[in-house]
């Protein structure tokens, strides 16, 4: 069965095909970050592979442009396009689990959430981000960072194979054994290189861990800094724990007596329960915290502590770096912008990529900075559209003053739309066998909505 839409023969799909003045398209065109407005041509809602072959074979014939969506997250908004053609996954939301493998495979629309509950019941975990409601997809493809990294490593090793269909619309898969290029690119690479509709990943033993956050007053931030530089460089992998700089939000979980007051704080999480009390009893030695919420928690509930905070429709804008140390300039810097913060939902992060990931060559994935010790974000956030501005113009002034001390790329998903030569400089010496390898599977760069590669 076909139907008409404008002069084009649209084929018929499984799932849904959402075109403007259906009912739910201004829902369905919307991500996760309210500064963006694009208004797709139409928005595929695939039920599996095959939808996505089709969405595929219909774009390339009719020069849509093609943009795809897994969990809508991504800061840039590269999951939507003005006037071509979504590859919706949203509908593609399955997790099979194989507790004696210890393997997880979740299809492309999957949310880390997803994960955590299929998961979780067999005492099982993967290595992923810190927010459940984040894509698996967007998170894996460029490289994957949350408070498993230190002890598992990047989403991306442990990543065994992934199922994909291809620019001309063939489905492969990608490993170790299969496709052997294609897997190492798409291990960092972003989304250039096709639509992964499943994948599947190594479980860790991980039930419970000892986490959450602890918050120090500013006057202590330098020393705080000091000390968390040297100490998370030669940390057990057992532990992580990203340096954050905030307003305390209003939440029942915060003492009302620190709401809004800016603060310097570490997220931790540590899998060993021996270790944990060791190095919490260091940490409190060093600087008691004015805010301690750090204890046992089953992963799920240390993946959501944070959802609520950030709700989908929020005005975000962000800027990030690679960073390999903090000087005492650096921490002046920091510190100077960290009293400039806007409201609570906006701040600062440094994630930790050393231990588990750092011991991982920067040539054996896509992924080139494996070197490095942080990830760092800055964030402005709003849930008011007329402080857009005001977000923006934070991250902004925020980066470019600390963006001269960095390492010289940045984490994929931590980018906005910063044109080519800061891709470039992200991928480094990987960067021309990536080019290589997007000519040989997208020649034509079907797959540009994204932190794009050119083909050689």
């Amino acid at each position: 069965m076909e139907t008409k839409s404008t002069s084009m023969t649209v084929p018929h799909f499984r799932g849904r095909i959402i075109t403007p003045g259906d009912a739910d398209y201004e829902t369905a065109r919307k991500v996760h970050n309210g500064m963006v407005d694009k208004c797709p041509a139409f928005i595929v809602r695939c039920a599996d592979e095959t939808d996505v072959q089709q969405a595929i074979r219909f774009a390339r014939d009719n020069d849509l442009l093609v943009a795809v969506r897994g969990g809508g997250h991504n800061g840039a908004g590269l999951g939507v396009c003005d006037q071509g053609l979504v590859i919706d996954l949203s509908a593609m939301r399955n997790v099979t689990v194989d507790p004696q493998a210890r393997t997880v495979r979740a299809q492309g629309g999957c949310l880390l959430g997803d994960l955590d509950a299929a998961a979780h019941p067999h005492g099982l975990a993967v290595p992923t981000g810190i927010n459940a409601t984040t894509g698996i997809g967007g998170l894996t493809l460029g490289g994957g960072l949350g408070h498993l990294t230190r002890f598992g490593g990047l989403t991306i090793d442990n990543l065994l194979e992934a199922n994909m269909v291809l620019a001309n619309g063939e489905i492969v898969k990608a490993s170790v054994t299969e496709n052997e290029d294609l897997f190492w690119a798409i291990r960092g690479g972003g989304g250039n290189f096709g639509v992964v509709t499943s994948f599947l990943f190594r479980a860790h033993e991980v039930h419970t861990v000892y986490g959450g956050p602890m918050f120090w007053h500013m006057d202590d931030a330098k020393e705080l800094m000091a000390w968390y530089q040297d100490f998370i460089k030669q940390a057990p992998e057992s532990v992580g724990g990203f340096f954050a700089f905030h307003k305390i939000p209003p939440a029942p979980m915060f003492p009302e007596q620190y709401h809004l007051e800016t603060m310097c704080g570490i997220v931790w999480c540590c899998v060993d329960e021996e270790e944990a009390a060791e190095v919490f009893d260091m940490v409190r030695a060093f600087r008691k915290p004015l805010i301690d919420a750090v204890g046992p928690l089953p992963v799920p509930a240390l993946q959501t502590m944070f959802d609520d905070l950030f709700a989908p429709g929020l005005y975000w804008y962000w800027k990030g770096d690679f960073v390999k140390h903090l000087s005492p300039e650096v921490m002046d810097v920091h510190i100077r912008h960290a009293h400039k913060i806007p409201n609570f939902f906006s701040g600062m992060h440094l994630y930790p990529v050393n231990g588990a990931a750092g011991r991982v060559p920067n040539d054996a994935t896509a992924w080139n900075y494996r070197d490095a010790t942080w990830s760092m974000v800055i964030v402005g956030i709003s849930p008011d559209p007329s402080e857009k501005e005001l977000v923006t113009s934070f991250a902004r002034n925020y980066w470019q003053e600390l963006h001269p001390y960095g390492a010289g790329g940045a984490y994929v998903n931590f980018m906005m739309d910063e044109g080519a030569d800061r891709v470039k400089a992200t991928y480094g010496s990987n960067y021309e066998k990536l080019a290589r390898i997007k000519a040989k599977y997208d020649p034509d760069n079907l797959f540009r909505v994204n932190q794009n590669i050119k083909p050689q």
